[in-house]
């Protein structure tokens, strides 16, 4: 049976899979991936600085320096073509840093590269996989690729099935199942071996709603006690995975930050959606326009009595919208701060 090559050769990596296989059942049960892991006694904190990646005339990736801490979520974003897999790869080891350092703890990636992968769990953007292998030998073949511990192997096979919601699919051929349990599998090689770090890029495409919600459950279980990178287009999932969000536009970083954050450096300016019953259109855009603190007051809709209110840089104007209407008698049906959407954001962010 021939197999094409997974994501855990690179591209240069000469040695043949039954040779790899054959240095891992030679290998003492003493050597095994438990010998790296000390999770109570090491911090697994990725520092990356001036990471650089030319391919020929072109800057993939351009001076980035950035640090995802242990318990760390990090959303990654950026538009095609921005450098995101290729500093994911850099960063994992599968390929070569053009330039810069990428240190996981306190080793260096490039000098301690092989230790290092093994504390790593790579799911990449096109998640290539064997596509004549039934689930669960694939499994057990990553996590003897990965160094479990074979008395273990049973158990993590076990546990990744019920985790990635592969129990229905487990005996079928991986080329039989669809897009979203082939994600799945991805997903599960990627954790195989528990490791404190995870990589994931692109990792709900393909999945139903149902299935996005369930595997944003698990990354945010899992970003309690592990590192995470997570790269994605769909920018609600980042908001309701992601701890931090750093967006790259031409392999530059643009943006740093909490969604939160990033909402106030783009707004600046507080705007209010606003509905007033019991005075006059003229009279209530009148009296708003007379607050100290108000920039500038549109009409929406003559009809209900809506309006759009903006404030001045820095001042909020809610009170004495409130304080207004009770002077005058009004009632204040609506008033409803308008947040600046990540869409957006992200917008203004990578476009000319």
């Amino acid at each position: 049976m021939a197999f094409s090559r997974p994501f855990f050769f690179k591209e240069k990596n000469y040695f043949c899979i039954h040779k790899i296989i054959l240095l891992i059942s030679s290998l003492d049960d003493s050597y095994s991936f438990s010998k790296f892991k000390d999770k109570q006694n090491s911090s697994m904190d990725i520092q990356i600085e001036n990471l650089s990646k030319r391919y020929g005339p072109q800057k993939a990736v351009d001076q980035l320096s950035f640090q995802v801490k242990t318990g760390e979520i990090l959303g990654f974003l950026g538009p095609n073509g921005a450098g995101k897999s290729t500093t994911m790869k850099m960063i994992t080891g599968y390929i070569g840093i053009g330039g810069g350092e990428v240190r996981i703890g306190d080793k260096s990636v490039q000098e301690h590269g092989d230790e290092l992968r093994k504390h790593i769990g790579y799911l990449p953007e096109n998640n290539p996989l064997y596509l004549d292998m039934p689930v669960i030998d694939y499994l057990r073949f990553c996590a003897d690729l990965q160094g479990v511990q074979k008395e273990k192997i049973e158990e993590r096979i076990r546990l990744m099935v019920r985790m990635c919601g592969l129990n229905t699919e487990k005996h079928k051929k991986i080329g039989e199942l669809s897009k979203g349990f082939r994600q799945r599998v991805g997903l599960a090689q990627a954790m195989i071996h528990d490791p404190e770090i995870l990589i994931l890029d692109e990792p709900t495409t393909g999945l139903d709603p149902n299935q996005i919600v369930e595997i944003r459950k698990l990354i945010r279980e899992l970003g309690k006690e592990k590192t995470v990178i997570l790269s994605t287009h769909i920018l609600p999932e980042v908001e309701a995975t992601c701890d931090r969000i750093l967006i790259i536009n031409k392999g530059k970083i643009v943006a740093n930050g909490t969604a939160e954050s990033l909402r106030k450096q783009a707004t600046g300016q507080e705007i209010l959606k606003l509905r007033i019953e019991d005075g006059t259109t003229d009279q209530i855009l009148h009296e708003l326009r007379r607050i100290s603190s108000v920039d500038m007051v549109e009409l929406m809709d003559r009809n209900l009595n809506r309006f759009e209110l903006q404030s001045r840089t820095g001042a909020s104007s809610k009170r004495e919208v409130f304080k207004l209407c009770v002077q005058k008698g009004w009632i204040l049906t609506e008033l409803i701060p308008i947040e600046t959407r990540l869409e957006d954001i992200f917008r203004n962010l990578t476009t000319n």
